[in-house]
């Protein structure tokens, strides 16, 4: 009985710390396993190569930005996690890697486990997709980004 209260009382306390933190990072650590820990180690990839990204919570999912501009994008669904690129039209590094599932504009890095977290080769692409993160969005991608926000808003 004493371990019921112990246990009830640090899963109260954790719970309460997960509601003070940003709601990026809640996101993160409310998934379930694997995604869970297959996101911790995309965040803690990210946030090294790229000291300058600040995660948000936008879109209701972890967003990086790099001087108030989108970069990438943390998704956990239907039991894969994507690292989707924001300007990804412009990225040259492991393309054959990286899915559009239907997207026009985004193209993402998915995993279904840890272990198929590649971290060399998302370095790459992050560092790429870092070095073009200033190039404008062809004005035929920027109006389908238009229309899917319309759309996603029921506009």
């Amino acid at each position: 009985m004493f371990y019921r209260f112990i246990l009830k009382k640090n899963r109260y306390l954790v719970d309460q710390i997960i509601d003070q933190m940003n709601p990026a990072e809640e996101y993160i650590l409310r998934q379930e396993e694997p995604y869970k820990s297959i996101l911790l180690e995309l965040q803690l990839l990210i946030e090294s190569t790229i000291p300058s990204a600040e995660l948000l919570f936008r879109y209701k999912i972890p967003f990086y930005y790099i001087e108030n501009r989108p970069f990438c994008y943390l998704n956990a669904t239907k039991g894969y996690v994507d690292v989707g690129f924001w300007n990804a039209q412009r990225i040259t590094e492991h393309i054959e890697h990286m899915t559009t599932a239907g997207r026009k504009v985004m193209k993402s890095l998915r995993y279904k486990k840890v272990e198929d977290v590649n971290s060399t080769m998302l370095i790459e692409v992050l560092q790429d997709a870092y070095s073009v993160k200033d190039k404008k969005f062809k004005k035929k991608n920027l109006l389908c980004l238009q229309s899917i926000y319309r759309l996603s808003n029921g506009n």
